[in-house]
This record gives C-alpha cells, sequence and structure tokens, in this order.
C-alpha cells in the first residue's frame, strides 16, 4: 500500500518544516503539508495566552488546556479525513506528552499507511536556531528535545544537527512507498 501520511515529530526549531518543504520536493506525487504551528496560529489570539487554550511560559514550556484539545482533536481528524480522501499528507508535529500524543494520531489515522519520523537535533544547535528565529519562546527547543520522543515509535529517525533538511528529506523519501510506477 503506498504511504499515504508522513508524521514528522521533534521539539521545536528541530527542522520539521524545512524536511516537510524538502520532501515535497523531492517526493514524487504531490503531498500537502500541515503543521502544528498553523493550527496555533489559526487560532483566536485569546485562545494563545488563556489556560484553556495554549500557553507558553517565559521558560520554554507549554501548558495546552481543554479548549485547544477539542480544536487540536478535530483539526487532526481533518488532516486524517484529507488523506482519506486521497490527498498525501505531511504532518509537522510536536508530541508534547510522548508516546500518548502518538496514540492520538494513530486513533485518528487508523486503517491509513503512516510513515511515523523522529526529527532529532541537538538541544544546543536547536536552542540557537530559536533564537535565530526569533518568533519562538526562548527555552522551547530544550525543554522539548527529548521529551517529545518518550516512548514514541518511528518507522525512521533523522539527526538535523549536522545533517540539512534536504538529506534528511531523501532518507524519509527514500522510506516512501509511492503510487508511481518504478521505471
Amino acid at each position: 500500500m503506498p504511504t499515504q501520511v508522513i508524521v514528522l515529530n521533534g521539539g521545536s526549531s528541530s527542522g520539521k518544516s524545512g524536511i516537510a518543504r524538502c520532501l515535497q520536493a523531492v517526493l514524487p506525487d504531490p503531498w500537502l503539508a500541515v503543521g502544528v504551528d498553523t493550527l496555533i496560529s489559526s487560532m483566536p489570539a485569546s485562545m494563545q495566552a488563556s489556560a484553556g487554550g495554549i500557553v507558553f511560559s517565559p521558560d520554554g514550556q507549554v501548558e495546552v488546556g481543554p479548549e485547544f484539545g477539542l480544536l487540536q482533536s478535530a483539526w487532526m481528524t481533518g488532516v486524517a479525513a484529507t488523506a482519506r480522501a486521497g490527498a498525501r499528507m505531511i504532518v509537522d508535529d510536536v508530541f508534547l506528552g510522548g508516546a500518548s500524543s502518538q496514540e492520538r494520531w494513530r486513533k485518528v489515522l487508523a486503517g491509513l499507511d503512516v510513515l511515523w519520523v523522529g526529527v532529532r537535533c541537538d538541544s544546543a544547535v536547536a536552542a540557537g536556531r530559536e533564537t535565530a528565529r526569533g518568533d519562538r519562546v526562548t527555552g522551547m527547543a530544550v525543554t522539548q528535545a527529548e521529551i517529545v520522543h518518550q516512548g514514541v515509535v518511528y518507522d525512521v529517525e533523522v539527526d538535523t544537527t549536522h545533517t540539512e533538511a534536504l538529506a534528511c528529506a531523501r532518507t524519509i523519501a527514500a522510506r516512501v512507498v509511492s503510487t508511481t510506477p518504478a521505471a
């Protein structure tokens, strides 16, 4: 069965979004890329600083509340429905709950062929990227670097500490089963 969904999990500033863009360039079929950052930015501003929504603490901790959980669940279900409707999906996410976050995705993606990808990056390197980006709370990269991988089972892992996004994308693409016939 051809791969229908690629789930990229890694901490903040680990390189997931860059890998997703590179995957779109190197994979033979068209793929849609969606990410948790887009979900968060599409929420009302009032939810981005409330206990019911999502709170980014000054130390880099991220706390999500029940309203965020409801919207995230609906978004995940929508991603799965889009894949079931025939679009190939690349999901860029941060499994704050480690294995429990993966299990939530497993449930909504049940019946689809999914490639689970761990995106790792040394926390000091990710922290440097975080600072350079300027759009992240300082400390998120270090806080998330390991916790997002706890108990998560992957089909493939890449490490962006010293490897460019394109090389990582090529490693992942080699594991994707395509609908394009071999030459």
